[in-house]
Protein backbone atom coordinates (compact mmCIF):
# COMPACT_ATOMS: atom_id res chain seq x y z
CA UNK A 1 0.00 0.00 0.00
CA UNK A 2 1.08 3.55 -0.58
CA UNK A 3 0.98 4.44 3.08
CA UNK A 4 3.05 1.50 4.25
CA UNK A 5 6.50 3.11 3.93
CA UNK A 6 5.42 5.83 6.38
CA UNK A 7 5.17 3.21 9.08
CA UNK A 8 8.16 1.01 8.41
CA UNK A 9 9.56 2.39 11.63
CA UNK A 10 7.05 0.17 13.39
CA UNK A 11 9.39 -2.73 12.69
CA UNK A 12 12.25 -1.22 14.67
CA UNK A 13 12.53 -0.53 18.36
CA UNK A 14 14.07 2.28 20.33
CA UNK A 15 15.26 2.43 23.94
CA UNK A 16 12.35 4.71 24.80
CA UNK A 17 9.70 2.34 23.45
CA UNK A 18 8.41 -0.56 25.53
CA UNK A 19 9.33 -3.54 23.37
CA UNK A 20 9.49 -7.30 23.75
CA UNK A 21 11.57 -9.25 21.24
CA UNK A 22 11.38 -6.31 18.84
CA UNK A 23 7.57 -5.93 19.13
CA UNK A 24 6.26 -2.48 20.22
CA UNK A 25 4.07 -3.71 23.07
CA UNK A 26 2.36 -0.45 24.04
CA UNK A 27 1.60 0.57 20.47
CA UNK A 28 0.21 -2.89 19.65
CA UNK A 29 -2.03 -2.84 22.73
CA UNK A 30 -3.19 0.72 21.99
CA UNK A 31 -3.83 -0.23 18.37
CA UNK A 32 -5.91 -3.18 19.54
CA UNK A 33 -7.96 -1.00 21.91
CA UNK A 34 -8.63 1.55 19.15
CA UNK A 35 -9.48 -1.21 16.67
CA UNK A 36 -11.89 -2.72 19.20
CA UNK A 37 -13.58 0.67 19.54
CA UNK A 38 -13.71 0.89 15.75
CA UNK A 39 -15.59 -2.40 15.60
CA UNK A 40 -18.16 -1.05 18.07
CA UNK A 41 -18.67 2.37 16.49
CA UNK A 42 -19.93 2.72 12.91
CA UNK A 43 -17.80 5.20 11.00
CA UNK A 44 -14.41 4.42 12.55
CA UNK A 45 -12.12 2.23 10.47
CA UNK A 46 -10.07 -0.35 12.34
CA UNK A 47 -7.40 -0.11 9.64
CA UNK A 48 -7.21 3.65 10.11
CA UNK A 49 -6.65 3.20 13.84
CA UNK A 50 -3.77 0.80 13.18
CA UNK A 51 -2.24 3.25 10.71
CA UNK A 52 -2.56 5.95 13.37
CA UNK A 53 -0.63 3.83 15.87
CA UNK A 54 2.10 3.06 13.34
CA UNK A 55 1.57 -0.72 13.35
CA UNK A 56 -0.53 -1.20 10.20
CA UNK A 57 2.21 -2.85 8.12
CA UNK A 58 3.27 -5.02 11.05
CA UNK A 59 -0.33 -6.16 11.64
CA UNK A 60 -1.01 -6.92 7.94
CA UNK A 61 2.22 -8.94 7.71
CA UNK A 62 1.34 -10.84 10.90
CA UNK A 63 -2.17 -11.73 9.67
CA UNK A 64 -0.88 -12.78 6.24
CA UNK A 65 1.93 -14.91 7.65
CA UNK A 66 -0.13 -16.61 10.35
CA UNK A 67 -3.02 -17.47 8.01
CA UNK A 68 -0.44 -19.11 5.74
CA UNK A 69 0.88 -21.07 8.74
CA UNK A 70 4.12 -19.10 9.00
CA UNK A 71 4.13 -18.92 12.78
CA UNK A 72 6.88 -16.49 13.69
CA UNK A 73 7.28 -15.38 17.31
CA UNK A 74 7.02 -11.67 16.53
CA UNK A 75 3.94 -12.17 14.36
CA UNK A 76 2.20 -14.21 17.06
CA UNK A 77 3.06 -11.63 19.72
CA UNK A 78 1.90 -8.74 17.54
CA UNK A 79 -1.43 -10.37 16.73
CA UNK A 80 -1.91 -11.51 20.33
CA UNK A 81 -1.35 -8.01 21.75
CA UNK A 82 -3.73 -6.43 19.23
CA UNK A 83 -6.40 -9.05 19.99
CA UNK A 84 -6.04 -8.54 23.75
CA UNK A 85 -6.50 -4.78 23.34
CA UNK A 86 -9.51 -5.27 21.07
CA UNK A 87 -11.20 -7.76 23.44
CA UNK A 88 -10.72 -5.40 26.39
CA UNK A 89 -12.27 -2.50 24.45
CA UNK A 90 -15.23 -4.53 23.15
CA UNK A 91 -15.91 -6.17 26.52
CA UNK A 92 -15.73 -2.89 28.42
CA UNK A 93 -17.69 -0.63 26.08
CA UNK A 94 -20.26 -2.75 24.22
CA UNK A 95 -23.01 -2.02 26.76
CA UNK A 96 -22.35 1.74 26.76
CA UNK A 97 -22.38 1.96 22.96
CA UNK A 98 -25.57 -0.11 22.72
CA UNK A 99 -27.36 2.04 25.31
CA UNK A 100 -26.25 5.27 23.62
CA UNK A 101 -27.54 4.11 20.24
CA UNK A 102 -30.97 3.29 21.66
CA UNK A 103 -31.39 6.43 23.80
CA UNK A 104 -29.30 9.10 22.00
CA UNK A 105 -29.48 8.12 18.36
CA UNK A 106 -29.07 11.57 16.78
CA UNK A 107 -25.96 12.31 18.85
CA UNK A 108 -24.31 8.98 18.06
CA UNK A 109 -25.14 9.05 14.37
CA UNK A 110 -23.85 12.62 14.04
CA UNK A 111 -20.60 11.41 15.59
CA UNK A 112 -20.52 8.46 13.17
CA UNK A 113 -20.90 10.82 10.20
CA UNK A 114 -17.98 12.96 11.35
CA UNK A 115 -15.78 9.95 12.05
CA UNK A 116 -16.59 8.53 8.61
CA UNK A 117 -15.89 11.75 6.72
CA UNK A 118 -12.60 12.11 8.61
CA UNK A 119 -11.33 9.18 6.57
CA UNK A 120 -11.79 11.06 3.28
CA UNK A 121 -8.64 13.24 3.43
CA UNK A 122 -6.65 10.24 4.72
CA UNK A 123 -7.57 8.04 1.76
CA UNK A 124 -7.31 10.99 -0.66
CA UNK A 125 -3.70 11.50 0.43
CA UNK A 126 -2.99 7.77 0.08
CA UNK A 127 -4.47 7.76 -3.45
CA UNK A 128 -2.30 10.62 -4.80
CA UNK A 129 -1.48 11.29 -7.56
CA UNK A 130 -5.16 11.25 -8.45
CA UNK A 131 -5.69 9.62 -11.84
CA UNK A 132 -8.59 8.48 -13.99
CA UNK A 133 -8.29 5.05 -12.40
CA UNK A 134 -8.82 6.57 -8.96
CA UNK A 135 -11.86 8.57 -10.14
CA UNK A 136 -13.28 5.46 -11.77
CA UNK A 137 -12.90 3.63 -8.46
CA UNK A 138 -14.60 6.51 -6.63
CA UNK A 139 -17.64 6.18 -8.91
CA UNK A 140 -17.75 2.41 -8.38
CA UNK A 141 -17.45 2.78 -4.61
CA UNK A 142 -20.16 5.45 -4.45
CA UNK A 143 -22.52 3.25 -6.49
CA UNK A 144 -21.83 0.24 -4.26
CA UNK A 145 -22.49 2.28 -1.12
CA UNK A 146 -25.62 3.73 -2.70
CA UNK A 147 -26.86 0.19 -3.26
CA UNK A 148 -26.20 -0.75 0.37
CA UNK A 149 -27.99 2.37 1.60
CA UNK A 150 -30.95 1.56 -0.65
CA UNK A 151 -31.15 -1.94 0.85
CA UNK A 152 -31.02 -0.42 4.32
CA UNK A 153 -33.72 2.15 3.62
CA UNK A 154 -36.05 -0.26 1.83
CA UNK A 155 -35.53 -3.00 4.41
CA UNK A 156 -34.83 -5.45 1.59
CA UNK A 157 -31.88 -7.10 3.28
CA UNK A 158 -32.70 -6.81 6.95
CA UNK A 159 -34.98 -9.78 7.49
CA UNK A 160 -32.86 -12.25 5.48
CA UNK A 161 -29.68 -11.08 7.17
CA UNK A 162 -30.90 -12.17 10.61
CA UNK A 163 -30.41 -15.83 9.73
CA UNK A 164 -27.19 -17.87 10.19
CA UNK A 165 -25.97 -17.15 6.64
CA UNK A 166 -26.49 -13.42 7.09
CA UNK A 167 -24.67 -13.46 10.42
CA UNK A 168 -21.71 -15.33 8.88
CA UNK A 169 -21.67 -12.78 6.05
CA UNK A 170 -21.79 -9.93 8.57
CA UNK A 171 -18.89 -11.38 10.57
CA UNK A 172 -16.85 -11.78 7.37
CA UNK A 173 -17.60 -8.22 6.28
CA UNK A 174 -16.65 -6.79 9.66
CA UNK A 175 -13.40 -8.77 9.84
CA UNK A 176 -12.42 -7.84 6.29
CA UNK A 177 -13.10 -4.17 6.89
CA UNK A 178 -10.68 -4.19 9.83
CA UNK A 179 -7.86 -4.64 7.33
CA UNK A 180 -8.73 -1.66 5.13
CA UNK A 181 -8.12 1.94 6.26
CA UNK A 182 -11.22 4.04 5.71
CA UNK A 183 -13.75 1.20 5.78
CA UNK A 184 -15.72 0.63 8.99
CA UNK A 185 -16.77 -2.94 9.74
CA UNK A 186 -19.38 -1.71 12.21
CA UNK A 187 -20.80 0.60 9.53
CA UNK A 188 -21.16 -2.33 7.12
CA UNK A 189 -23.02 -4.22 9.86
CA UNK A 190 -25.26 -1.20 10.33
CA UNK A 191 -26.13 -1.13 6.63
CA UNK A 192 -26.73 -4.89 6.63
CA UNK A 193 -29.17 -4.46 9.52
CA UNK A 194 -27.01 -6.57 11.85
CA UNK A 195 -25.23 -3.99 13.99
CA UNK A 196 -27.60 -3.76 16.95
CA UNK A 197 -28.30 -7.51 16.83
CA UNK A 198 -24.61 -8.33 17.18
CA UNK A 199 -23.83 -5.58 19.70
CA UNK A 200 -26.85 -6.65 21.75
CA UNK A 201 -25.70 -10.28 21.68
CA UNK A 202 -22.22 -9.27 22.87
CA UNK A 203 -23.74 -7.15 25.65
CA UNK A 204 -26.10 -9.91 26.79
CA UNK A 205 -23.36 -12.56 26.65
CA UNK A 206 -21.03 -10.47 28.81
CA UNK A 207 -23.85 -9.75 31.25
CA UNK A 208 -24.71 -13.46 31.48
CA UNK A 209 -21.05 -14.37 32.03
CA UNK A 210 -20.82 -11.79 34.79
CA UNK A 211 -23.86 -13.32 36.50
CA UNK A 212 -22.63 -16.90 35.87
CA UNK A 213 -25.85 -17.47 33.88
CA UNK A 214 -24.95 -20.44 31.65
CA UNK A 215 -28.37 -20.55 29.99
CA UNK A 216 -28.13 -16.84 29.23
CA UNK A 217 -24.81 -17.43 27.48
CA UNK A 218 -26.20 -20.37 25.50
CA UNK A 219 -29.19 -18.27 24.39
CA UNK A 220 -26.80 -15.88 22.60
CA UNK A 221 -24.80 -18.58 20.82
CA UNK A 222 -27.19 -18.56 17.85
CA UNK A 223 -25.75 -15.13 17.07
CA UNK A 224 -22.23 -15.37 18.51
CA UNK A 225 -21.22 -18.65 16.79
CA UNK A 226 -22.20 -17.69 13.20
CA UNK A 227 -20.59 -14.27 13.63
CA UNK A 228 -17.44 -15.92 15.01
CA UNK A 229 -17.29 -18.27 12.02
CA UNK A 230 -17.69 -15.27 9.72
CA UNK A 231 -14.88 -13.40 11.45
CA UNK A 232 -12.52 -16.34 10.99
CA UNK A 233 -13.48 -16.69 7.32
CA UNK A 234 -13.06 -12.96 6.82
CA UNK A 235 -9.58 -12.92 8.33
CA UNK A 236 -8.34 -16.10 6.66
CA UNK A 237 -9.90 -15.75 3.20
CA UNK A 238 -11.31 -12.32 2.41
CA UNK A 239 -8.58 -10.29 4.07
CA UNK A 240 -5.83 -12.00 2.09
CA UNK A 241 -7.84 -11.54 -1.11
CA UNK A 242 -8.32 -7.83 -0.42
CA UNK A 243 -4.62 -7.47 0.38
CA UNK A 244 -3.82 -9.08 -2.99
CA UNK A 245 -6.18 -6.68 -4.79
CA UNK A 246 -4.66 -3.68 -3.02
CA UNK A 247 -1.16 -4.62 -4.09
CA UNK A 248 -2.04 -5.30 -7.73
CA UNK A 249 -4.80 -2.76 -8.40
CA UNK A 250 -3.90 -0.13 -5.83
CA UNK A 251 -5.17 2.99 -7.62
CA UNK A 252 -8.60 1.61 -8.44
CA UNK A 253 -8.96 -0.02 -5.02
CA UNK A 254 -8.12 3.17 -3.14
CA UNK A 255 -10.60 4.99 -5.35
CA UNK A 256 -13.31 2.45 -4.49
CA UNK A 257 -12.59 2.88 -0.77
CA UNK A 258 -12.74 6.65 -1.15
CA UNK A 259 -16.08 6.41 -2.95
CA UNK A 260 -17.46 4.15 -0.23
CA UNK A 261 -16.75 6.55 2.61
CA UNK A 262 -17.76 9.69 0.67
CA UNK A 263 -21.21 8.17 0.09
CA UNK A 264 -21.46 6.44 3.48
CA UNK A 265 -23.14 9.30 5.42
CA UNK A 266 -26.21 8.90 3.20
CA UNK A 267 -27.10 5.88 5.33
CA UNK A 268 -26.47 7.65 8.65
CA UNK A 269 -29.20 10.31 8.71
CA UNK A 270 -29.38 11.11 12.45
CA UNK A 271 -32.90 12.48 12.89
CA UNK A 272 -34.89 9.29 13.12
CA UNK A 273 -36.74 7.81 16.03
CA UNK A 274 -37.98 4.32 16.71
CA UNK A 275 -41.74 4.12 16.33
CA UNK A 276 -43.42 1.83 18.87
CA UNK A 277 -45.12 -1.04 16.98
CA UNK A 278 -48.90 -1.15 16.83
CA UNK A 279 -51.42 -3.88 16.05
CA UNK A 280 -51.12 -4.98 12.43
CA UNK A 281 -47.47 -3.89 12.02
CA UNK A 282 -44.84 -6.37 10.89
CA UNK A 283 -41.60 -6.58 12.88
CA UNK A 284 -38.83 -8.78 11.46
CA UNK A 285 -41.41 -10.67 9.42
CA UNK A 286 -43.73 -11.29 12.40
CA UNK A 287 -47.22 -9.79 12.57
CA UNK A 288 -47.98 -7.75 15.70
CA UNK A 289 -51.10 -9.21 17.34
CA UNK A 290 -52.92 -8.82 20.64
CA UNK A 291 -51.05 -11.87 21.93
CA UNK A 292 -47.54 -10.53 21.26
CA UNK A 293 -48.17 -6.76 21.41
CA UNK A 294 -46.74 -6.33 24.92
CA UNK A 295 -43.61 -8.27 23.99
CA UNK A 296 -43.12 -6.33 20.75
CA UNK A 297 -43.47 -3.01 22.60
CA UNK A 298 -40.89 -4.01 25.21
CA UNK A 299 -37.83 -1.67 25.30
CA UNK A 300 -35.68 -4.78 24.87
CA UNK A 301 -37.01 -5.06 21.32
CA UNK A 302 -36.56 -1.36 20.48
CA UNK A 303 -33.70 -2.20 18.12
CA UNK A 304 -36.23 -3.94 15.83
CA UNK A 305 -38.74 -1.08 15.63
CA UNK A 306 -39.13 0.87 12.40
CA UNK A 307 -37.14 4.10 12.29
CA UNK A 308 -39.20 7.17 11.37
CA UNK A 309 -37.77 10.50 10.22
CA UNK A 310 -38.76 13.52 12.33
CA UNK A 311 -38.23 17.28 12.09
CA UNK A 312 -35.24 18.22 14.29
CA UNK A 313 -35.17 21.27 16.53
CA UNK A 314 -32.74 24.12 15.89
CA UNK A 315 -30.66 22.93 18.85
CA UNK A 316 -30.40 19.44 17.39
CA UNK A 317 -29.34 20.76 13.96
CA UNK A 318 -26.62 22.98 15.41
CA UNK A 319 -25.56 20.28 17.87
CA UNK A 320 -25.42 17.68 15.13
CA UNK A 321 -23.16 19.87 12.96
CA UNK A 322 -20.87 20.49 15.93
CA UNK A 323 -20.64 16.78 16.70
CA UNK A 324 -19.89 16.02 13.04
CA UNK A 325 -16.97 18.47 13.21
CA UNK A 326 -15.71 16.85 16.43
CA UNK A 327 -15.85 13.37 14.87
CA UNK A 328 -14.11 14.60 11.72
CA UNK A 329 -11.32 16.15 13.79
CA UNK A 330 -10.95 13.04 15.95
CA UNK A 331 -10.26 10.79 12.94
CA UNK A 332 -7.78 13.28 11.47
CA UNK A 333 -6.12 13.78 14.85
CA UNK A 334 -5.50 10.07 15.35
CA UNK A 335 -4.14 9.76 11.80
CA UNK A 336 -1.89 12.78 12.46
CA UNK A 337 -0.54 11.02 15.55
CA UNK A 338 0.44 8.06 13.41
CA UNK A 339 2.28 10.28 10.89
CA UNK A 340 4.19 12.03 13.61
CA UNK A 341 5.40 8.68 14.93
Amino acid sequence: MTAAPEHDDAHSSTPEENTAQGVPVIRCLLGGVLMGLANLVPGISGGTMLVACGIYTRFIDAVSNITRMKLGRNDLMTLGLVIIGAVVAIGGLASIIHWSLVHHRWIMYSLFIGLTLGGVPILYAMAKPISSKVWGGVVIGAILMGGLVYLQESGTGSSSMDGPFGLVLGGSAAASAMILPGVSGAFLLLLLGLYETIIGAIKDTLSALKDADIQGVLDQMSVVIPVGIGVVLGVVVVSNLLRWVLHRYERVTLGVLLGLIVAAPAGLYPFRDAGMPQLGDTIKGELVTIENLEEMQSPENAKDWDQQIYAPSAFQVVGSLGIVVIGFGATLGIARLGREK
